[in-house]
């Protein structure tokens, strides 16, 4: 998951399931005390007049008892202020804030990894066809005329090469550093032994190790595990699986094209 994670959160008050309030209107009850006035702390919290006593009334009803009260006129004129049911509100919804906010800043604390951990989740959860799925990151991206050149940094250090269209590349946003995954299906993996010396036009050359095959009435899956921690894995005919002579624990290449690599990016 790209950028910085964080969790973030606000405390609202409810009063038999009705919406009370919750940061701003608590901040109105704490300007009114601190103005004696409600136009003067509806302006400061940049609300209407209109508002303000809209949200007093509701506020005064869901309480069941005045919140705010309205002061006689007198030499220095009249005013308004919050009873003390009012006052006690404000100073326990601050205390709950306060300890909503430690609560949510001990949850990032403990979710360092959270991030890589549901980026991880989305990616089990995603289907397809495709035998072979690697993720990883974008660390060239080489403009043709028609098609583009993307090179993905793959588990252990290896790296695939993936031809597509320009169209693709804006519209999935493909540049270094983006996350992106590969898919290549089993039957586009071409499987090399003993090729020490010989060389190929395929781009994408992974070598590992055998780990399993699983033979078919007419083919083989064959797995490589890979440096790192990965697999891939081929499909090929029976008669190549015993051509090549591959058992678990020898060593072989997995080849497949630029062109047989789709490229896709987290939703």
């Amino acid at each position: 998951m790209e950028g910085q994670f964080a969790l973030q959160g606000s405390v609202w008050m409810t009063v038999g399931g009705q919406n009370f309030g919750g940061p701003g209107r608590v901040d109105l009850l704490a300007m009114i005390a601190e103005t004696g006035s409600i136009s003067g702390a509806a302006k400061a919290i940049k609300m209407s007049y209109k508002a303000a006593w809209d949200a007093i009334d509701a506020m005064n009803n869901l309480a069941g008892e005045p919140l705010v009260e309205r002061l006689a006129g007198g030499k220095g004129g009249g005013g308004t202020r919050l009873t003390g049911r009012g006052e006690q509100l404000v100073r326990h919804f601050r205390l709950l804030a306060q300890v909503h906010r430690d609560f949510v800043e001990q949850l990032n604390r403990q979710a360092a990894g959270i991030a890589d951990d549901l980026n991880l989740i989305s990616r089990l959860n995603m289907k397809t066809s495709a035998r072979n799925q690697f993720f990883g990151t974008v660390v060239r991206v080489q403009a043709g005329a028609v098609n583009d050149e993307i090179e993905l940094d793959i588990t252990g250090g290896q790296r695939l090469v993936a031809i597509v269209t320009r169209e693709s590349t804006e519209s999935l946003g493909l540049q270094p550093g983006r996350q992106a995954f590969a898919l290549i299906k089993s039957s586009s993996v071409i499987l090399v032994t003993q090729a020490e010396g010989a060389r190929f036009s395929a781009r994408n050359q992974l070598q590992g190790t055998v780990s399993r095959l699983t033979p078919g009435a007419v083919n083989t899956e064959v797995v490589l595990d890979l440096p790192g921690g990965g697999t891939v894995a081929a499909v090929i005919t029976n008669d190549s699986a015993a051509a090549l002579e591959l058992a678990a624990g020898r060593p072989a290449t997995a080849m497949f094209k630029a062109s047989s690599v789709i490229v896709g990016v987290p939703g």
